[in-house]
């Protein structure tokens, strides 16, 4: 099998890891444009007005992200493959040995899917919160057959991606699919694939935050009522985890999943006196390509990344100053890589389980029709479905009795 990292990339992931004074990672929201309106996500509102880097601002920008040290950066949106050259943004980070990790929703065609592992990506998440089409279309803003076209597009990433490839579901938990989340697993591992948690983030009108969505409806909210069934749920996560099955997530994340939603403190950066390690381990680039705190924050001042200065003001802690006004007062958050970077660097057990997991434990990809991907979905759905229905019907949980698969 083939390195998931290369030797240049090992070299500055120990780097900053260790020293915790160079960005491993970034976030870099290529566009803002989407093709789904997502329930949970605020992004194509807040970045709306963000004009797109052109071709070139990205590949100076590639340059200055690898003379700081960065790893790894992961292509978000809005829906990435929108831009149609996605392909050429890949090799613009690639080509300085940085990691690149794509988004998509399923919009992602085999074409260009193609034509981002000819420009070196072999790393992809994919957006599915449940094995359910009904319930899956829902979050999604009621797109029809979204869910049939998520399932396709897993398809053709199996089929298309190098041996050293790697795919995940980015799934996020809310009270719809608290009880679908371990089927989600099991069809995950069963396909070659990683599963990912994240709880739904949620704000205020009057405080409004760049991914956090506006909860009107409820829809986001844990009644008291279910939290143990939250801590039962996470607790059959890492039983699967520890296995085998394909769960990226460490304990300390799992746990603060909870806290998040109980409304209690959240622990993962207690190691740094309770703030998070932006802009040390990690931050994100806006479509505009002006750095962020994280996906939730703009700074006032602007710091283009694909400025000449840039890896100057990130050096003499020009950015780092401006950011840390807004971490200090920050109450944490858990969005998915920033913890378990700070997990990682901070705590040897998790760091041993990454090293492990990026070295020998990367689940294959299985050469898997669409078709049977599905039938894989409705056995692991139908298997499980009087357990799930029931306990939903205990919460009082929405319940989406019988699944629609649109084919």
């Amino acid at each position: 099998m083939s390195e998931y990292f290369n030797k240049v990339q090992k070299a500055r992931l120990v780097k900053s890891l260790f020293g915790k004074t160079s960005a491993t990672y970034i976030q870099f929201y290529i566009t803002a444009r989407c093709n789904l309106a997502c329930e949970q996500c605020n992004i194509i509102y807040a970045d709306a007005d963000s004009q797109e880097m052109s071709l070139d601002q990205i590949r100076t920008m590639a340059k200055n992200m690898a003379e700081i040290g960065v790893c790894i950066v992961l292509l978000i949106g809005g829906e990435p493959f929108v831009r149609h050259d996605i392909a050429d943004i890949v090799k613009a980070f690639t080509d300085v040995d940085i990691h690149v990790r794509m988004q998509t929703n399923g919009l992602a065609s085999k074409k260009a899917l193609q034509q981002c592992v000819a420009a070196g990506g072999h790393d992809i998440s994919i957006s599915l919160d449940s094995l359910d089409a009904s319930i899956q279309e829902s979050i999604n803003g009621g797109f029809p057959k979204s869910w049939i076209r998520a399932i396709k597009t897993i398809a053709n990433v199996n089929e298309v991606f190098p041996e050293n490839g790697s795919a995940f579901f980015g799934t996020v938990l809310m009270p719809r699919n608290l009880n679908h989340i371990t089927d989600l697993v099991e069809f995950a591992t069963e396909i070659g694939w990683g599963v990912s948690l994240v709880p739904a983030h949620t704000t205020t009108p009057d405080r409004p935050l760049g991914f956090r969505t506006f909860d009107d409806k409820g829809l986001f909210r844990f009644p008291t009522c279910t939290f143990n069934r939250i801590r039962e749920v996470l607790g059959e996560v890492k039983e699967l985890r520890d296995k085998g099955f394909n769960v990226y997530d460490s304990d300390e994340f799992l746990d603060d999943i909870y806290r998040f939603i109980a409304g209690e403190p959240l622990q993962w950066r207690r190691r740094n006196n309770n703030v998070c390690d932006s802009p040390n381990l990690y931050f994100a680039v806006g479509p505009n390509g002006n750095v962020r705190p994280c996906c939730d924050y703009k700074l006032s001042n602007c710091y283009p990344a694909y400025h000449e200065d840039f890896p100057e003001w990130y050096r003499s802690g020009k950015i780092h100053r401006e950011v840390y006004s807004f971490t200090r007062n920050c109450a944490g958050c858990m969005y998915g890589s920033y913890p378990e970077i700070s997990v990682t660097a901070r705590y040897f057990k998790p760091l041993i389980s990454r090293f492990c997991y990026f070295n020998k434990n990367v689940p294959q990809l299985k050469k898997i029709s669409s078709e049977d991907i599905i039938k894989i979905a409705i056995r692991i759905l139908e298997k499980n479905r009087r357990k799930r229905e029931n306990a939903d019907r205990e919460l009082g949980l929405l319940n989406h009795s019988s699944s629609h698969l649109h084919q």
